[in-house]
């Protein structure tokens, strides 16, 4: 793998136009927490996201609220969102995996089956909270197609391919790029395709994910149960730490903007939370009393600015 330092000054190992799974990772990359044989079986699932989400903090929303829509703060041509794994993606993504592990389970035995998928989505990729500012903007992945096809590609669907992956020490990004078809600057990279191996795929307007590491911190040790035909999580007596992986979406858009309906903008946007590693500092995030007016302030007379968290719970 090559080395770089990233705009933030961050030192990242990478690969271009592959996406490489942890057993690659091992064998390319120097990093010691891939190098651990005692992590506790953990589960593999596959989510089908169809959301995706981009955050930001004050200066980046003025500058969405002002172009009415994204483009890249920096000189590179990219905008990058996340995947953004809902509960019913969660819900969805544990019933298929006990479906494919047990396909011949009885009903009794599936109302029987307890929840424990959630108990090992810990990584940063399914928090709440944010590592790059206090607002956040979710919108359905179907509705950025739509906008980049019809502002960018002249209505034709556009490309997609396999970008890069990075790592970090704790770290894998999985990065997809989306271009124009009319942009042949990329051709030479893979397509992006429904790969039923592949870490991340495109099928029917979501993103296939299957994150290979899904914790970052393993408390828990998924328990099969054959006989029963049931999944568990077990407590672990000691934490374990190792890598998590999470999907990136770079949309090609030179020093244009993205545009959405001011409306829009503002109905998909919610405030978060700093986690507890962040990429800006911390003094970037603000209280949540101070969001909701800066928002008022862009917005008049909307409803108040909601915060993201987790379900049933509080933030980190």
């Amino acid at each position: 793998m090559e080395k770089r330092t990233n705009r933030r000054g961050y030192p990242e190992q990478f690969v271009q136009k592959q996406h490489l799974k942890l057993n690659d990772l091992k064998e390319k990359a120097c990093n010691k927490y891939l190098s651990k044989e005692d992590i506790p079986e953990y589960p593999r699932p596959e989510f089908h996201v169809s959301h995706l989400k981009h955050d930001t903090d004050r200066d980046g929303l003025n500058g969405i609220w002002t172009d009415n829509g994204f483009k890249s703060p920096y000189e590179g041509p990219l905008v990058w969102w996340s995947l953004a794994v809902t509960p019913d993606d969660m819900e969805s993504a544990e019933r298929r995996l006990l479906e494919e592990t047990y396909p011949d389970r009885t009903e009794e035995q599936t109302q029987m089956q307890q929840s424990f998928l959630e108990k090992f989505a810990t990584s940063p990729a399914f928090k709440k909270t944010s590592r790059l500012g206090s607002f956040r903007f979710t919108f359905p992945l179907e509705e950025v197609l739509s906008a980049y096809s019809q502002q960018f590609c002249s209505g034709a669907q556009p490309v997609m391919r396999v970008f890069e992956t990075i790592l970090y020490p704790k770290e894998v990004v999985y990065t997809v790029l989306v271009h124009s078809p009319a942009n042949q600057e990329f051709s030479d990279y893979p397509l992006l395709t429904d790969d039923p191996d592949a870490v991340c795929a495109y099928r029917d307007g979501r993103f296939i994910w299957r994150p290979e590491a899904m914790s970052e911190t393993h408390s828990y040790e998924l328990i099969r149960r054959p006989a029963e035909k049931q999944m568990e999580a077990q407590k672990v007596a000691y934490h374990q730490f190792y890598v998590w992986d999470n999907v990136a979406i770079a949309l090609h858009v030179e020093e244009q903007v993205l545009k959405f309906d001011t409306g829009r903008l503002r109905e998909n946007l919610k405030f978060c939370s700093a986690g507890k590693v962040v990429f800006t500092p911390r003094y970037n995030f603000l209280s949540f009393p101070r969001a909701k007016e800066i928002v008022e302030e862009m917005w008049p007379g909307c409803p108040p600015l909601e915060e993201d968290k987790e379900p049933n719970s509080e933030n980190e």
